[in-house]
């Protein structure tokens, strides 16, 4: 069998098993435009005003909750900061605070996770504004072998757990998961 012919079927049998397709276009848009949703790893800086012993930093747990004094473990998981300040602003009106005013901001994001032909692979500390190239600059750059067009990026999006492929261009979100892949020729 000639080299050309094996390649071609060797590349028409591993499209045919590829489970990662492109994610569609609106899904890379509101992981964009959409508010960041918090989880696991996350440590937030929230802050009661005028309560400077409930002013604190918090780590989001492995169950998804905050855990402050006075009111316990409260839901952080899936949330906005906004949407977790006012479950803590109403848990604090339940007998403990007359009106709270809460304020919760990202202290720290989550990490983010690289694998595959990049020169380092592993966990990094998430900074505003990263996308995948600068995700594989950070873990070094590609090695020879990497596949430099496109990577395979699994995130958790509204409770499912999405992988597809993405270009070099795309926005990379705490907690992603991305793995560069060997090129075939």
């Amino acid at each position: 069998m000639h080299r050309r012919t094996f390649l071609t079927l060797m590349a028409a049998s591993l499209a045919g098993c590829r489970s990662s397709e492109p994610l569609p276009g609106p899904v890379l848009v509101s992981a964009l435009t959409e508010p960041y949703r918090l989880d696991s790893g996350d440590r937030l800086r929230i802050t009661v005003f005028e309560q400077p012993s409930l002013t604190n930093t918090y780590a989001v747990d492995q169950a998804g909750h905050v855990t402050l004094p006075l009111i316990g473990p409260v839901g952080a998981r899936g949330r906005t900061t906004q949407e977790l300040g006012g479950a803590i602003a109403g848990a604090l009106k339940k007998g403990f605070l007359r009106d709270p005013d809460v304020s919760v901001e990202v202290d720290t994001y989550r990490p983010f996770f690289i694998m595959g032909e990049v020169r380092a692979p592993g966990q990094y500390v998430y900074v505003t504004g990263l996308t995948v190239q600068t995700a594989v600059a950070i873990a070094g750059g590609f090695t020879p072998r990497a596949s430099e067009d496109v990577v395979e990026i699994t995130r958790q999006m509204n409770g499912k757990v999405m992988t597809g492929l993405v270009p070099l261009s795309a926005a990379v979100r705490p907690g992603d998961v991305l793995r560069v892949r060997q090129r075939l020729i």
